[in-house]
């Protein structure tokens, strides 16, 4: 209803009255504007996280596989850190459910403390194969491994990195970053199958130790972007 019609039909309305109403109109609409972005939002954030850890689960179960037929370490450091990884996506799909910057900033957490705990497991797998070393099988295999790998983290990077970056969401990009490092460390594997074709099956825990090693300077670095956002 215009003013002009108001005022012909209440005489006592006033201005102060018409400021009122269209405060509250604009705070309604407002506020309704904050939901939507906010649904948005979530339903983004969830989407980005289901298809990373969609991608990395099929990754690591592949990985799983050709592990039980070669027994490489540096291919179970690999592993252990790809499927903790694919986890990393349960606290940040919550989070984006519950629409909570604060439970971004958890997740966050969450996600270095996993990583953390991979780098530990792959650790003791390590010395414990320099301890009780084996002879490594079917090499061609271990080395399809560290290429399925790098081109599983690839992918879970670009979606998370993409998702982060449009959602403003710090917890998402170390993710996405770390991601795409994991990639990069994957290809270590691919280097262990041909180091131990040329006759040096030494060179597998040795690379295991330096998968471990670069898995925590990720830890570290993923904790200072965490702690940046908090």
């Amino acid at each position: 209803m215009s003013h002009t019609t108001t005022c012909a039909l209440d005489p006592n309305h006033t201005h102060a009255e018409d400021l009122v109403e269209h405060a509250d109109a604009d705070e309604h609409d407002h506020a309704h504007g904050l939901v939507d972005r906010s649904i948005l939002r979530s339903r983004a954030g969830i989407r980005a996280v289901s298809w990373s850890l969609a991608i990395l689960t099929v990754t690591a179960l592949a990985q799983a596989f050709i592990y039980s037929r070669t027994l490489s370490v540096a291919l179970l450091a690999d592993l252990i850190h790809n499927f903790g990884d694919a986890l990393t996506a349960i606290p940040l799909g919550i989070a984006f459910y519950l629409r909570s910057a604060r439970g971004e900033r958890w997740a966050g957490v969450a996600v270095v403390l996993a990583i953390f705990i991979s780098a530990l497991v792959a650790l003791g797998q390590t010395i414990e194969r320099f301890i009780h070393p084996r002879s490594l099988s079917h090499l061609w295999l271990l080395a399809a491994a560290g290429v399925l790998g790098f081109i599983g983290n690839e992918i879970a990077a670009q979606v998370r990195l993409r998702a982060g970056r449009r959602l403003n969401s710090p917890a998402l990009v170390a993710d996405g970053n770390h991601a795409r490092v994991d990639g990069f460390v994957s290809l270590g594997v691919l280097a262990s199958a041909a180091v131990v074709a040329l006759g040096l099956p030494i060179a597998d825990p040795v690379i295991g130790l330096a998968i471990t090693a670069i898995i925590l300077q990720i830890t570290w670095e993923s904790w200072h972007t965490v702690r940046a956002d908090s």
